[in-house]
């Protein structure tokens, strides 16, 4: 009589219990995936300058834009200077840059900067040079000059403060340059935002009614903001102020805008 071996006998059995684990675990990876009604999950996706938020089923729908300018005043200045100096040597060319520097941060924080809005931007040390008839350069001295770059956040004294710094630094000022910025958005933002789904969804309502249908939910939004980029309508244009005396330079900040651009797409019934 011939005897079979248990390990034939549970062979068979092993293999349909492992089948059976493998269909259990492809079924809770589908209804795992799976929003009830058997709609994937949307994804939300986030990145720099955009948002994007998906939420509903997929399925028809109508994508449309909308957008708003929204206007601010500006509320910070930022004042680019520096203080050039000359003398025989290094060093004396040095110290008398750094005395009138010091006059020029003294007097900004004396009227209102930060100190957290005030920073020395540069620091050059070259020879200086005569030349002749015939071209021939000639070492006279050294040339010194440090930068300093301020904001200034009430505009209202920005002239009076800026004429006030430069007086302090006397001739060896130089102002090389303003620029204008909108720097607290968030309320602009926000109003912006508001305008631009409604713009958005007064379009997707004109096409779900011309095409007989009726507007539903939304099903995701993807958001552009562009904020406003500082004017720099001054740089570039240095000029220097008489040391004889205070002058107050006038300030008009203007306005800037604040943009936001949504996309929106809205399921239709």
């Amino acid at each position: 009589m011939t005897t079979t071996p248990a390990s034939a006998t549970f062979a068979p059995r092993r293999i349909a219990l492992v089948l059976l684990a493998v269909i259990a675990l492809t079924a809770v990876y589908i209804v795992g995936t799976t929003r009830s009604g058997g709609t994937p999950a949307a994804a939300s996706t986030n990145t720099l300058g955009t948002t994007s938020i998906a939420t509903g089923s997929p399925g028809p729908g109508i994508t449309v834009s909308g957008k708003a300018d929204v206007t601010g005043t500006p509320d910070t200045l930022r004042l680019d200077l520096s203080i050039t100096a000359k003398a025989v040597t290094v060093t004396a060319a040095l110290a008398k840059a750094n005395v009138s520097a010091d006059a020029v941060q003294k007097a900004l924080s004396a009227n209102g900067v930060a100190k957290k809005d005030l920073q020395t931007s540069g620091l050059n040390i070259a020879p200086d040079y005569s030349y002749s008839k015939a071209g021939q350069p000639r070492l006279i001295g050294y040339q010194v000059t440090q930068g300093t770059s301020a904001k200034l956040r009430d505009l209202v004294r920005a002239g009076d403060v800026i004429g006030k710094a430069v007086a302090a630094g006397g001739n060896a000022v130089q102002v090389n340059g303003i620029s204008l910025d909108l720097e607290e958005t968030g309320a602009l933002v926000t109003s912006a935002r508001d305008k631009a789904f409604a713009d958005a969804r007064t379009k997707a309502e004109q096409y779900a009614k011309a095409a007989g249908r009726t507007l539903g939910e939304v099903v995701s939004i993807t958001e552009n903001v562009a904020n406003p980029t500082p004017d720099m309508r001054f740089q570039g244009k240095p000029f220097a102020m008489p040391a004889s005396g205070e002058s107050a330079v006038p300030i008009q900040p203007g306005s800037q805008d604040v943009s936001v651009t949504v996309n929106v797409v809205f399921s239709i019934r």
